[in-house]
């Protein structure tokens, strides 16, 4: 449980917090529609910065990506007295493809960005980047409150940013995810997603503050379904909700803040996933008609509106929500509602199967923080791990003599879905059949079982680099611009995990760090506050990096608690 010191949101509506909350309440929306823009050859809906706000927020130095999350950053510390310098403080940028744009340059890599922000505000710690589609914004502050929790550090600054290009809007409309119109979130008109820029940056301590909002709680889970598709029923969202929920008052619940994108499927399996956790009388709050999907932004700055307005005794209006296009029985309106409560729950939903629910109270060190019904202290998160035995690992390296397809067509060679992936999957995806071919120390069972439940976290350097070259290759000539949806999947590095999880049946946590470096320490950090925070016994640890298809390393082990 951690609590939140200051915030800041950088958008089209406003450079502060308290500028974008006035505009959501007053209704304003940065959507428009553009077309020719980047001189893509559909007209789309976005939420994008002007070129008079742009030149206002550019840093020399530094790509808008960059500036952006600096400007933020920047903004939220004037709030607090945090020394920066301190080697107690960590940053943790959360984003889905940072400076993309810049493919093929150095300032390509979110790991190189990362630190650029780290050192224009001072940091001397090495930054975290949370890669993990949808959900990162939100995986962020998990990771934060772990870290924190651990006693690792004593500050998380969490910055989401996003940055929309040629390259990400093209990518979504090879999916046909993309409305020409402002989104309507749930309603039976909906037809896609708007695209969003935007930075949002939260200052966590790990210390209790009585006034302060506080991170209670927090969960991911994988649906193991598909990697675009979410589960019809919302099965890993569901699993979220429940095990963040379970022994606590549902009816204190202010509202349930959600993903809401617009898109058939997702709002469809949130509402069922909502009403089967209990929650179809919570009012829900939706925030992507305001500002569209900012992606790696939208899990922090969508909390801190919550937040805003949760101290106001607001559950905000779903902008361009008319009449009920879900099966699920929800409570959601396009009008503002009054409350009186004081907690919330968030959640996300992503590529790759990702799932989050966090949920936040103002006040939390008081009686009524929301203590499970029967489950001890909120600190059970620190519970259970005495050692972790590392019990097997597969390296796999381009120094090696035989290629992946060789190993594969050895050793596996009954998944045909192998020879759809992109390199970097099918890097990881022969690590784990191989790991998973290699009985426990003692034991007669397998290191992946169906249905394990146990996490499954990745590190990397490169990104999704392969992918993203290859996905560009397809948009680069103007007269013939044909964006390959198979090609725009996987140009998110954490879908190597969706694959694994779809293959195995694992329904534990996925998620998909980017660092500068193969640091084995901070790798082990993460790893162990992972695992003491979601109680799971086992996890599937390493390191997945390649810059080229005959430039890679791969390393990945299975742990277990002894």
């Amino acid at each position: 449980m951690i609590s939140v010191l200051s915030t800041n949101i950088t958008s089209p509506l406003g450079f502060t917090t308290e500028q974008n909350y006035r505009a959501v309440l007053s209704g304003s929306s940065a959507l428009k529609r553009h077309e020719g823009l980047w001189g893509l050859p559909e007209p789309f809906a976005a939420s994008l910065f002007s070129e008079e706000l742009r030149a206002a927020l550019a840093i020399d130095g530094h790509t808008f990506f960059e500036s952006i999350a600096i400007r933020s950053i920047r903004e939220a510390l004037t709030h607090t007295r945090l020394d920066v310098a301190s080697e107690r403080v960590v940053l943790i940028v959360s984003t889905t493809k940072g400076n993309v744009e810049w493919l093929d340059t150095p300032h390509y890599y979110p790991s190189e960005a990362a630190q650029a922000i780290a050192q224009a505000i001072g940091l001397t710690t090495k930054p975290i980047v949370v890669c993990n589609a949808c959900v990162s914004g939100l995986s962020a502050q998990l990771l934060a409150d772990r870290l924190l929790s651990e006693g690792i550090y004593d500050y998380a600054i969490v910055v989401g940013a996003e940055v929309q290009s040629k390259f990400i809007v093209s990518g979504f409309q090879s999916l046909k995810a993309v409305s020409e119109e402002p989104c309507r979130p749930f309603d039976i008109e909906r037809n896609g997603l708007n695209p969003g820029e935007a930075a949002a940056t939260i200052v966590f301590a790990k210390t209790s503050d009585r006034e302060s909002w506080q991170l209670l709680d927090g969960t991911t889970c994988n649906d193991a379904y598909h990697n675009v598709s979410p589960s019809p029923q919302g099965d890993g969202l569901t699993k979220a909700i429940d095990a963040v929920m379970t022994g606590r008052d549902k009816s204190r619940l202010a509202t349930v803040c959600v993903h809401g994108t617009a898109t058939l499927y997702n709002d469809q399996m949130e509402s069922r996933a909502i009403e089967r956790a209990g929650l179809s009388d919570v009012p829900l709050s939706a925030l992507k008609g305001y500002y569209g999907h900012t992606m790696g932004a939208a899990g922090v700055l969508e909390t801190i509106l919550t937040m805003q307005a949760t101290d106001d005794g607001i559950v905000l209006p779903t902008k361009g929500f008319t009449e009920p296009g879900i099966s699920g029985k929800v409570s959601i309106s396009s009008k503002p509602k009054k409350t009186d409560k004081h907690t919330f729950l968030k959640v996300m939903s992503g590529f790759g199967g990702c799932n989050v629910a966090a949920l936040y109270k103002k006040g939390a060190g008081s009686k009524e923080q929301g203590a499970r019904k029967g489950a001890g202290s909120e600190e059970q998160g620190a519970r259970g791990i005495v050692k972790l035995e590392k019990t097997h690992t597969v390296r796999l390296s381009s120094k090696d003599e035989k290629t992946l397809t060789d190993i594969y067509k050895q050793e596996i060679g009954d998944y045909p879905k192998f020879y759809k992936m992109d390199f970097l999957s099918r890097l990881a995806f022969v690590a784990a059949e191989t790991l998973s071919n290699s009985p426990l120390k003692g034991e007669d069972s397998l290191p992946l079982r169906e249905g394990w439940g146990g996490s499954l976290i990745l590190f990397n350097h490169s990104s999704s680099i392969i992918a993203d070259r290859q996905f560009l290759s397809t948009i680069s000539d103007k007269d013939n611009c044909f964006p390959s949806p198979s090609l725009f999947v996987y140009t998110l590095p954490n879908i190597t995990a969706g694959e694994i999880a779809i293959r195995h049946h694992l329904k534990g946590e996925t998620t998909f760090y980017i660092l500068p470096d193969k640091d084995e320490t901070l790798m082990q950090q993460i790893l162990e506050a992972t695992l003491r925070a979601t109680g799971t016994t086992s996890a599937i640890c390493g390191w997945v990096d390649a810059e080229s298809e005959t430039n890679y390393e791969c390393e990945l082990s299975m742990y277990n608690h002894t």
